[in-house]
């Protein structure tokens, strides 16, 4: 008898969250019911496809930061809506497999890419004994997957680095980096510097900046004498540089886009934070260094959607992975309207995604961080003891941010925090709770069945 009202005031409760637009959580009854772990049963348990978006350096202030300038305190961003929301642990280790407890993001995209810890500035190598490890990327192509790349830093960065290439020191990006690596080289039996590893896998489509680094002449091996861009067309690949040339990128051959000399610059600009503060100023969105004809993040990530959803990736599926890399480089510049900038323009990439898997459904969408970063969001009447600016918000209100890592004049550093991990699509519900970083490369080795 008593256990009858407890019942019904359960289930009044529920009815009235849901009224109230509250969502309540359904993963473990539908597990429990159903006999299946996703909460619709509408929702393939395998994945065709998987787009991975890497938000670099975006904790959860970064992510706050940019929804309250944007689209306010009360918005929510695209990455708000995701149905499943989590957690994940960003740690390092060192040599001997012991935490180290704040991660670069060499180590961290090690750890989803091949669902092992190692050394921070390690590419998908392992930490004690320097072997290669099988990343999700190689996994995906023997499994006849189409594969794809798309950042916003050089494509031979840390991030873009870890899918397609085993560095000893993530410095190692074109022939001309070699010094930390001498065992990867190609005279000592080595596959070579990150760019020429990038390319020689044939991932079907590789977008970024870097431009420099694939310039540099080869001195050793098979492609001795050709630059890296020269080995990419030797070895099939469409050459583009500017938006115009992405949108005449045809299926049927990979494409390396490099549509800068370095790191692709950012959209915002504005002043940096300052000891002592600055004056309350609002962001300029049309950055006068960013080059016209520059591809933004978004229509990156859509030509790469529709030439990877053609031949082989039509037929078997593919893996993408997105990066918005330089949310981490202004964060580390304490520049907080490149930083918010960065983050808006990665946030329509994952628009593009949500709406790419709104069309087909077996597609797994992940969106997260590889680590946590410096700013803060603090009362305006607080006086820091490091680099602060105020900005005006959309809404016409102020709000203070505040980089305090690291002392003025140095470059702000990572966090050691947990960051957000969210995902809609089969196995999506994986990413619920408290999760590590390695368990994502689990997360999608079981969607796409890849052994």
């Amino acid at each position: 008898m008593g256990s009858r009202p407890y019942r019904r005031r359960l289930a009044w409760g529920a009815a009235a969250l849901l009224v109230a637009g509250i969502a309540v959580p359904a993963a473990a009854s539908a597990a429990e019911h159903h006999g299946s772990s996703d909460v619709s049963s509408h929702t393939p348990k395998k994945a065709k496809n998987v787009i991975l978006l890497i938000g670099d350096g975006m904790g959860d202030s970064e992510i706050t930061l940019a929804r309250d300038y944007t689209v306010g305190a009360a918005g929510r961003l695209n990455m708000d809506k995701f149905p499943m929301t989590g957690a994940y642990t960003t740690y390092a280790v060192d040599k001997n497999g012991k935490p180290d407890y704040v991660t670069d993001s060499a180590a961290s995209g090690t750890g989803w890419a091949t669902g092992r810890k190692t050394v921070n500035g390690r590419i998908s190598k392992t930490p004690g004994t320097d072997k290669p490890m099988t990343t999700i990327l190689e996994l995906a192509q023997r499994g006849g997957l189409a594969t794809g790349s798309v950042t916003t830093a050089e494509l031979t960065d840390a991030t873009p680095a870890v899918l397609a290439s085993h560095a000893t020191d993530r410095s190692c990006q074109g022939p001309a980096d070699m010094k930390a690596c001498p065992n990867d080289t190609v005279a000592k039996g080595g596959p070579g510097s990150i760019a020429e590893q990038s390319v020689n896998h044939k991932v079907d489509v590789l977008l970024g900046g870097g431009r420099n680094r694939f310039d540099q002449k080869i001195t050793e091996g098979r492609y001795q004498g050709m630059t890296v861009t020269q080995q990419a067309e030797k070895l099939g690949y469409q050459i583009v540089t500017d938006a115009k040339g992405l949108s005449t990128a045809k299926s049927g051959k990979p494409v390396l886009g490099l549509f800068a000399p370095g790191n692709v610059p950012v959209e915002w600009t504005g002043r940096n934070a300052a000891v002592g503060g600055t004056a309350a100023q609002r962001c300029v969105t049309n950055n006068p260094e960013r080059k016209a004809g520059t591809p933004d993040l978004e229509s990156q990530t859509r030509k790469a959607l529709e030439l990877l959803n053609t031949g082989k990736g039509k037929k078997n599926g593919f893996f993408l992975q997105v990066e918005g890399a330089s949310i981490d480089k202004r964060d580390h510049a304490a520049d907080p309207c490149g930083q918010i900038g960065e983050t808006a323009a990665f946030d329509r990439a994952v628009k593009a995604a949500r709406e790419y898997a709104a069309q087909h459904p077996d597609t797994l969408v992940v969106t997260t961080a590889d680590h946590g970063h410096s700013s803060q969001i603090v009362p305006l009447e607080a006086n820091p003891p490091g680099l602060s600016s105020t900005l005006i918000t959309n809404e016409g209100q102020q709000l203070k941010v505040n980089y305090s890592t690291n002392t003025p004049g140095q470059s702000q550093e990572h966090t050691g925090t947990e960051v957000r991990i969210a995902a809609q699509g089969p196995q999506s519900h994986r990413v619920l709770g408290v999760t590590d970083q390695t368990e994502l490369f689990t997360t999608i080795r079981t969607a796409l069945s890849l052994r």
